[in-house]
């Protein structure tokens, strides 16, 4: 089991006001699954995303990544773990506009202390894995929307983490371009990448092999009438 979150409560303060978010969140993934978190917005599945991402903490509940308790982390040892486990891919791309394909690919390579050689020929793997083996020194500025996915999807996965995490990462795309990077993900996951992604669009789910639903911060499996244990 590579994720385990049990019994998840997220609440927000809002001047006097305590707003739940999450309420009692039971979610496991196996390493190598495919899941889809789908939800409308305001279900809570950003909030979601960013305690499995490690970017937020929880009211309560536990929490453990690869065996590990994320809460019992101090905020340094949270950075660690982000760097290492996970690879984030979002709708924006995210991407640095002066530095090249490669350069980007090897940013998180260099906060982990890899040296510059290495930097260099694991980014090359990385682009030539998502299909960019041709443009490792273009700007992001001379690709398209889609390759410049595949360079964000190559940083994600540079530093072989144990989840790929997506935030609607087709969001921004044509939908040629869509189904190009929904087929990188199966393949991936194909590979044994680990895929957890978020999106509200029903026909981007589908192509996980495993949908969990999230309405009202509440979390339910499959169609969506019973909840997840």
């Amino acid at each position: 089991m590579i994720l385990n979150l049990q019994n998840i409560f997220k609440d927000y303060q809002q001047d006097k006001l305590v707003v739940p978010v999450l309420k009692d969140i039971c979610l496991t993934v196996d390493e190598g699954e495919y899941v889809a978190i789908m939800g409308p917005s305001g279900s809570g599945k950003t909030t979601l995303m960013n305690i499995i991402g490690c970017l937020d903490r929880p009211t309560s509940g536990s929490y453990e990544l690869a065996g590990e308790d994320v809460l019992k982390l101090k905020d340094r040892e949270l950075s660690d773990m982000r760097l290492k486990s996970i690879g984030f891919v979002f709708q924006s791309f995210h991407l640095m506009p002066r530095e090249s394909a490669a350069e980007n690919v090897s940013l998180p390579l260099s906060y982990a202390g890899v040296r510059k050689r290495e930097r260099r020929e694991r980014a090359v793997s990385a682009l030539e894995r998502v299909g960019l083996g041709e443009r490792v020194d273009f700007k992001p500025t001379q690709l398209s929307g889609g390759q410049k996915q595949r360079v964000a999807i190559a940083r994600a996965i540079v530093n072989n983490p144990k989840i790929l995490l997506a935030d609607e990462p087709t969001g921004a795309l044509d939908s040629r371009s869509g189904e190009q990077i929904m087929e990188l993900f199966a393949r991936l996951n194909e590979e044994g990448v680990t895929v957890v992604m978020i999106t509200h669009d029903p026909k981007i789910a589908e192509r996980a092999k495993r949908t969990v639903r999230i309405i009202d911060g509440v979390i339910f499996e499959g169609d969506g009438e019973e909840a997840a244990s």
